[in-house]
């Protein structure tokens, strides 16, 4: 996921994207612990992409204000 992607979306769609890449990012740190991660750069792409999200949902809300 790229940023114009991201900037495309509402506020409200990007909060449910973060919920869910939270709720990936928890099961992928689960897996690692058990040792049945197979796909271990997807670690860091989840916790890009929330930054990702993080970032543009706080220029939305300084920009709304």
């Amino acid at each position: 996921m790229n940023a114009s992607e991201v900037r495309a979306k509402t506020a409200d769609e990007l909060k449910q994207e973060l919920v869910d890449l939270k709720k990936e990012q928890f099961n992928l740190r689960f897996q690692r612990a058990t040792q049945q991660l197979e796909n271990t750069a997807r670690v860091r792409q989840v916790r890009r992409d929330i930054a990702r999200i993080k970032t543009i949902l706080r220029e939305k809300s300084v920009a709304g204000q």
